[in-house]
């Protein structure tokens, strides 16, 4: 059961990341780094949030399902 859960945070991560990389070439996250040299907080807190997720997927998902 518990390898289900860091799949489905791995999988859920992967598409945080790539809607993260989406949201950076918007066009506010343009507007955003024109302003403030830096992309909307939106698209950075994906990309964030997917690194973490994928990493905590993976890792639980190799040590087979078993993160302690």
């Amino acid at each position: 059961m518990n390898k289900l859960v860091f799949l489905a945070l791995l999988v859920g991560g992967v598409v945080l990341l790539i809607l993260g990389f989406n949201a950076t070439n918007s066009f506010g996250s343009d507007v955003s780094r024109f302003f403030t040299g830096s992309p909307t907080d939106k698209a950075v807190w994906m990309l964030i949030g997917g690194a973490v997720a994928v990493v905590v997927g993976l890792v639980g998902t190799l040590r087979g399902g078993k993160l302690v």
